[in-house]
C-alpha cells in the first residue's frame, strides 16, 4: 500500500471511511454533505429577498465560487424557488408564493399564539386575551386566566367595541383617522364609555406612535389593560393581544413597564406568522 508522504495520517478509503496509518478508521468527510447543500440553498434564498441579485454579487455575498453559486441558483430556478431575469439577476420565484399562500391558509393564530400568551400570563400573573377584527367589533379568540383574584367578564367568542377596548384599539392602529371617527361615533351612539373625541383621538395618535394601546377603565369599570397588534408576513395587523387586570394592579407606572412585555409577546407571535421586524403595511383605506 502506497502512503501519501505529505500526510502521514492519510490512508486507504474503505466504504466512506479512511484507514489511518495506525490501522484505525475515521469517517471521511464529504466535500459538501446534503445538509450543507440544503443550508447553502436556504442561505441563497435569504440573499435575494430584497430583489434581483447578479451572479457575481450573489457569489460574493455567499462566500462561494461563481460556479458553485451558479449551480445552486440554477437548481433553485429549476424547482421554481428562484427566477432568473436577464441583465438583472436572480429573484424569488413563484414556488415561494404558492408555499406562502398554503402556509397562510394552514395557519391557526390561536394555536400559534397560545404558548406566547401563556408565558406572558405566567410572568405577569394577569389575564391575557387574543382577538381579531370582526366587522366593526373585536372578536375574542382566546383567554388565559391570571393568578390574581380579579374577575373580568370577557369570554371567548365575545364581540366587544373597538374604540373602548385596548385590544380593539390595537387592531385599529393602522387605520386612517376617518375610520377612527366613524367607529368612535358608532360606539358612542351604542352606549360605550363616554369620552370627548379630541381626547380619544389624541391618545390614539400616541398609541399608534408607540405601537400599543391602553384601556383606561373605558370598557369595564376598574379594569385596565395594555394591548399590542399582531402582524402577518405582509405587515398587516391580523390580530391583537391584551393584558388586563384590576386598576389597583395597573397604575400608570406598571402599564408603562408592561408595554415592552406585551409588545415583545405580540412580536413573537407575529414572527411565527412570518412577519419581519420593520415591515409594516400601508394604512388601511377608510371604510364606510
Amino acid at each position: 500500500m502506497r502512503q501519501n508522504s505529505s500526510n502521514p495520517e492519510s490512508g486507504q478509503k474503505a466504504g466512506g471511511r479512511k484507514i489511518m496509518a495506525d490501522g484505525s478508521e475515521r469517517a471521511e468527510p464529504t466535500r459538501a454533505s446534503g445538509s450543507q447543500t440544503l443550508q447553502r440553498g436556504l442561505d441563497l434564498l435569504d440573499q435575494v429577498i430584497d430583489g434581483p441579485v447578479r451572479l457575481a454579487d450573489l457569489s460574493e455575498r455567499m462566500g462561494l465560487t461563481r460556479s458553485t453559486t451558479h449551480r445552486l441558483a440554477n437548481a433553485l430556478v429549476d424547482r421554481g424557488f428562484l427566477t432568473f431575469l436577464p441583465r438583472e439577476g436572480y429573484q424569488l420565484g413563484p414556488k415561494l408564493l404558492q408555499l406562502g399562500f398554503l402556509a397562510q391558509s394552514q395557519t391557526d393564530v390561536v394555536q400559534i399564539a397560545r404558548p406566547h400568551l401563556e408565558a406572558l400570563a405566567a410572568a405577569s400573573e394577569d389575564v391575557v386575551h387574543l382577538g381579531r377584527l370582526d366587522s366593526d367589533h373585536a372578536l375574542y379568540l382566546d383567554k388565559i386566566p391570571g393568578r390574581r383574584r380579579v374577575e373580568i367578564s370577557s369570554r371567548i367568542g365575545d364581540r366587544q367595541p373597538l374604540t373602548s377596548t385596548g385590544l380593539g384599539k390595537a387592531l385599529l392602529l393602522d387605520d386612517p383617522e376617518a375610520n377612527w371617527r366613524r367607529l368612535f361615533d358608532a360606539d358612542q351612539a351604542a352606549g360605550t364609555h363616554p369620552i370627548d373625541y379630541d381626547l380619544w383621538v389624541e391618545r390614539m395618535r400616541g398609541y399608534a406612535a408607540e405601537g400599543r394601546a391602553f384601556d383606561l377603565e373605558e370598557n369595564e369599570d376598574q379594569i385596565r389593560c395594555v394591548a399590542a397588534p399582531i402582524r402577518d408576513a405582509s405587515g398587516a395587523i391580523v390580530a391583537a393581544i391584551s393584558l388586563s387586570s384590576a386598576a389597583q394592579y395597573m397604575d400608570d407606572a406598571r402599564m408603562d413597564m408592561l408595554t415592552e412585555d406585551v409588545r415583545a409577546t405580540a412580536q413573537k407571535v407575529s414572527a411565527d406568522l412570518g412577519w419581519t421586524p420593520g415591515i409594516k403595511s400601508p394604512r388601511r383605506p377608510a371604510r364606510r
